[in-house]
């Protein structure tokens, strides 16, 4: 074992690649239903308000990633804006709860759907999906991450496929787009749009995790924000158009009921059977692991390497070049959890705190360019009006707030 430094081998597509991994994955395929049943057909409306809304915070990101191309990346921005060790470590920890979090649940829901296949207990078939995820994620961050962009490719073909069917099949919804629109300023109508927005929100949660493998990506300073931007852009579009398929052909009573709404409409657009999907959603999980396990392992490295948390978590592996002693003990974490607590409890949280993180890491950028403080080293390199961040505060904290009541 060693101190070295990360590997930089991810080119852009790669980091899109894993952005998409963290962002499109178990929330389309559940929140297309239950957003229709609050917004019916306009749900498709919720999706793009949802996504104008974290844009700002993408942008807040997109600038502190040129700042600090770090790991643990949150943590730093908060340390660098506040000068308190002790806030940016707890904003690290809650990072690493929120990716412990979603990997266990994720677990759990990978096992549900590979028992549609597989006549194994739960338990096994968890010990089996964490074990072995755990180890993709030791062996190094190119495999990792390339196995979890062909996962992430698979899926989203998905999703294409879906859209194509319904766009281009023999009962297009393409005449009757102008339906998702909302035919007035009913505040009823718009009341159901908003509630569903601020469910659709939670679908866009991910690309934040780009960040914390800044140190492992080739030309940070143009990749990261280029990735942060992309991954919005194509998950809004995705978002969009599937959930216009959905809603326009699929009777929304049908749609509600269903409890895998992408399945059945994926069975009725394209004529496949629903199984398919099901193994799709086995997919989405799997890679749902491994992107918030490489996540929360760079975090604990981050953390280790900047004294704030004992230093062998930072220690690299010479082989793997991989932080294993963090990554081994982000496995133990997930495992623990996905066998032992009530994740359903805990997993409900994770969008709180995502969104108590979003504030903080919005106020930060806030005094840092009222400090200035901070010189970026290229006039040229990626920066937002200060307008850009206090959105992102009073949006996450609206929707923080909104979310209690």
């Amino acid at each position: 074992m060693g101190n070295g430094k990360l590997k930089r081998s991810l080119n852009l597509p790669l980091v899109v690649l894993y952005g998409l991994g963290g962002t499109v994955g178990a929330g389309i395929y559940v929140l297309v239903g239950v957003a229709a049943e609050r917004a019916g057909v306009h749900a498709p409306v919720a999706f793009v308000l949802a996504a104008v809304v974290m844009s700002f915070t993408a942008a807040s990101f997109a600038e502190l990633s040129v700042r600090f191309p770090v790991t643990a990346g949150e943590a730093a921005y908060v340390l660098n804006g506040f000068q308190s060790e002790r806030l940016a470590l707890v904003i690290g920890l809650m990072v690493v709860t929120a990716g412990v979090v979603s990997a266990a649940t994720v677990a759990v829901g990978s096992a549900g759907y590979i028992m549609t296949f597989v006549t194994l207990p739960q338990s096994i078939l968890v010990t089996i999906a964490v074990f072995v995820i755990g180890a993709i994620v030791c062996w190094g961050i190119t495999q990792s991450v390339l196995i979890a962009s062909l996962l992430t490719i698979v899926e989203v073909l998905a999703l294409v496929v879906l859209i194509a069917f319904g766009f281009a099949g023999e009962q297009s919804v393409a005449p009757r787009l102008a339906e998702i629109i909302p035919p007035s300023f009913d505040f009823a109508i718009w009341s159901g749009v908003m509630s569903a927005g601020l469910l659709a929100f939670f679908a866009f949660i991910g690309f934040e995790d780009i960040v914390n493998i800044a140190e492992e990506a080739k030309t940070p300073a143009t990749t990261l924000p280029r990735a942060i931007a992309l991954t919005l852009i194509i998950s809004t579009a995705l978002y969009l158009l599937v959930a216009s398929v959905a809603v326009l052909a699929v009777p929304v009573e049908e749609l509600v009921a269903s409890r895998s709404p992408l399945a059945t409409v994926f069975e009725q657009v394209t004529g496949f059977p629903a199984p398919v999907m099901s193994a799709i959603a086995i997919i989405a999980t799997l890679n749902g692991m491994i992107i918030q396990m490489i996540m929360a392992s760079r975090v604990l490295y981050g953390l280790g390497k900047q004294g704030q948390l004992p230093a062998w978590l930072a220690t690299v592996h010479p082989l793997t070049q991989t932080p294993l002693y963090a990554t081994l003990v982000i496995i133990a974490i997930v495992y623990s959890l996905a066998m032992l607590f009530p994740i359903e409890t805990l997993a409900e949280s994770t969008s709180q705190i995502t969104l108590i993180i979003f504030s903080i890491v919005n106020l930060a950028l806030i005094k840092l360019k009222t400090d200035d403080n901070t010189k970026l080293e290229s006039e040229a390199a990626f920066q937002v009006p200060i307008s850009v961040p206090v959105l992102g505060v009073i949006s996450s904290l609206g929707l923080l707030l909104t979310s209690f009541i």
